[in-house]
């Protein structure tokens, strides 16, 4: 199992809870929970070449490998919401995301990055042609960072994760400022897995719905968890984190449904940029089928 970043976070916090409660082996599971060596791609190239039986991973890359016509499904939402933020320094003079004309902004510049940037100040009233873009590669600048001139304000921060890690900023969540809806992460597998061993994707689908839910419901249980398997971050972070992202992941009560209504806005929008060439991409994409019979 392949998660969704360089090292694991809170967001798996369901995850190392089904692993530590031993409820993946009551599930008949051998689970091995990695991180992505960067250097041979990320969470989904995994998948792709089979080193991996199922991986966390962003909607959109996702949508845009299908569209590639590469068999992979996305099974389940980890996040009902988005996660990433513009941030800025409180001495930064920019009070929305249009100041952001003439200023410079960190962040990785994919084509959808590129995208949602411009689309957020233009969305906001501004001028996305006079933003001024600074290639943050893989790193996500800090407060400090801005405060030492690197950049004006960055894109990509998380609002349950990276703004909580050193100086306190300002920030505003992409999903509050105009971005289209959409599930940050999902976990899926590929069409090879579904059609040899569906049994295998209801069992895993199982255990980690059961962990979900009990770090939502019992917390000091994802806590008991982090301390096993993130044990670096400062303690006040992990449990300020798990109190803002575990209310992502769920929607009334259920874990894991994936939405039309955070779907189709989202494929729309890569398709209209020019991410994704057919926006009915997430159909094919994505189903519910092995959730529901988990």
């Amino acid at each position: 199992m392949m998660v969704e970043y360089l090292h694991p976070w809170t967001n798996s916090g369901g995850l190392f809870v089904a692993a530590q409660q031993g409820w993946f082996r009551e599930a008949g599971l051998d689970v091995e929970l990695s991180s992505a060596d960067p250097s041979r791609g990320d969470s989904l190239e995994y998948l792709a070449r089979g080193e991996a039986a199922f991986a966390v991973f962003p909607t959109n890359r996702l949508f845009v490998r299908r569209a590639r016509g590469e068999r992979l499904t996305g099974l389940a939402a980890i996040n009902q919401r988005g996660m990433e933020t513009i941030q800025t320094h409180e001495g930064s003079g920019i009070t929305r995301p249009r100041d952001l004309e003439g200023r410079r902004i960190a962040f990785n510049p994919t084509p959808r990055g590129v995208a949602m940037v411009r689309h957020l100040v233009a969305a906001d009233g501004g001028d996305p042609d006079r933003m001024i873009t600074v290639d943050s590669h893989l790193r996500e600048l800090r407060v400090e960072d801005l405060e030492a001139g690197l950049a004006d304000a960055t894109f990509g921060n998380y609002w349950a994760w990276d703004v909580l890690l050193g100086k306190p900023g300002v920030y505003w969540p992409v999903d509050e400022i105009g971005a289209p809806p959409f599930h940050s992460y999902l976990l899926g597998t590929s069409d090879e897995t579904l059609e040899n061993d569906p049994e295998l994707v209801r069992a895993f689908l199982g255990a980690v719905r059961r962990g979900y839910l009990a770090a939502v419901e019992s917390p000091e249980l994802a806590l008991e968890a982090f301390e096993h398997y993130i044990p670096y971050f400062p303690k006040p972070v992990l449990e300020r984190s798990l109190t803002l992202i575990s209310g992502s992941w769920t929607h009334e009560g259920r874990w894991g449904t994936q939405r039309e209504e955070l779907h189709k806005p989202y494929a729309e929008w890569l398709a209209a940029n020019g991410i994704v060439p057919d926006a009915s991409v997430w159909k094919d994409a994505t189903t519910d089928e092995f959730l529901e019979t988990a």
